[in-house]
């Protein structure tokens, strides 16, 4: 499958608004890596960005780039095209990233056939360019 045909199913529709605490994890996959902020003190990964630690209240968070692998926790098949250029049916799924437990993201599955998502399954980061934003989306991992 070529990159054009991996994103058919990317879903169009607003693009985040980048701030201060969040550009970092929007643009960071120009450079084809995921990252999240990591707490300096107690190395505990955060995400969606903060200005704080939720673990231990430490301010001092560094953007760091995690193995943009992950398996799929949750998926929801989703039939209706909410936007004229919406292709229906797609696969919206939380995935958790092997750094951590507990550190999700919710994403889009692209570069498959929605229908054969499932619970467990092992994915990994691809990005889709947008304008000033770097999209992370997520492919299954193929057996070589």
């Amino acid at each position: 499958m070529n990159d054009s045909e991996m994103f058919k199913r990317a879903i169009p529709g607003p693009l985040p608004e980048l701030d201060d605490i969040n550009h970092f994890f929007w643009t960071s996959g120009e450079d084809g890596l995921l990252r999240f902020q990591q707490c300096d003190d107690c190395h505990h990964w955060l995400h969606p960005p903060s200005v704080c630690c939720p673990k231990c209240l430490s301010e001092k968070l560094t953007p760091q780039a995690v193995s943009g692998q992950a398996t799929v926790g949750a998926v929801s098949i989703n039939y209706q095209p909410w936007m004229p250029d919406m292709k229906a049916p797609y696969a919206i799924a939380i995935v958790e990233l092997d750094e951590q437990p507990g550190l999700h993201l919710t994403t889009n599955i692209v570069g498959c056939d929605p229908l054969s998502v499932f619970i467990g399954q092992r994915v990994k980061v691809v990005f889709e360019p947008a304008e000033d934003v770097w999209l992370p989306l997520f492919t299954p991992i193929t057996e070589a």
